[in-house]
């Protein structure tokens, strides 16, 4: 069975109530192919409106981050349960920002993972590598480290959609070519496979992130194991539109 397109748009700490709307209302007006997913991620206090904007089916909401507790003295947290009651289906775990700058380890990302997930949220879960990294030529060994954290919690893979985004393609406007995404998103696959079977292997979504735009998402289109983007600046724009149609 084909794997449903799906792209997803985090506007990070970006957007307003006037912004939001414009970009929802661009995609809710838009032709948009019917055989994609598209989940929007913007800031938590604008879950409630973006929700309330959307009219497709097609369309749905996500966090940009949870918690691993349900409730608690966790200032300036967002429990997942929280994040569902305005009508968020998504949420992004395990992204470099939060990796990096937030100082979230494997294991961290790895247990809100399972708890996000226990609570019947989807995760989209970012995986990747940075500059020395992929120098060092260690990309797949960052990636398959990432994964085996996660590997260790989480039976059920349903309802995780993987980002493979380098850390650095990230806002730098470099992009790894589709040829070397293709070939990483292969060797994630073959990983899951021998990890959690055929099965799981076949059906996880793996998306492409780190710079992906309007100009280079085209090139992707024949790519077998790219499954499609999670975007971050162009998500805001209207070209979104154009990556969201990218597999029309």
């Amino acid at each position: 069975m084909a794997r449903t397109f799906f792209v997803g748009g985090n506007f990070k700490l970006n957007g307003s109530k006037a912004s939001i709307k414009e970009i929802v209302e661009r995609l809710n007006n838009a032709d948009l192919a019917e055989n994609v997913e598209v989940v929007l991620c913007p800031p938590a206090p604008y879950l409630d409106y973006t929700v309330s904007l959307l009219n497709r089916p097609q369309l749905a909401v996500g966090a940009q981050n949870t918690y691993l507790k349900a409730s608690g003295a966790y200032t300036g947290e967002n429990s997942v349960e929280q994040i569902q009651e305005l009508g968020a289906k998504w949420v992004i775990l395990g992204h470099s920002e939060r990796r990096t700058l937030f100082h979230e380890d494997d294991k961290f990302v790895a247990d809100k993972t399972k708890f996000a997930l226990d609570q019947g949220a989807g995760v989209i879960l970012c995986i990747g590598e940075t500059l020395e990294e992929k120098k060092a030529g260690t990309t797949l060994e960052v990636v398959e480290r990432q994964l085996t954290a996660v590997i260790a919690e989480v039976k059920d893979w349903s309802k995780v959609v993987i980002a493979y985004e380098p850390v650095w393609a990230i806002g730098t406007g470099l992009a790894a070519t589709a040829e070397d995404a293709q070939d990483i998103h292969k060797s994630i696959r073959k990983f899951l496979a021998a990890k959690l079977g055929d099965k799981v292997a076949e059906e996880t979504r793996i998306l492409y992130g780190g710079s992906a735009n309007g100009s280079n998402v085209a090139s992707f289109k024949d790519k077998a194991d790219v499954d499609g983007f999670l975007v971050g600046g162009a998500s805001l724009k209207p070209e979104f539109v154009d990556i969201v149609n990218s597999r029309k």
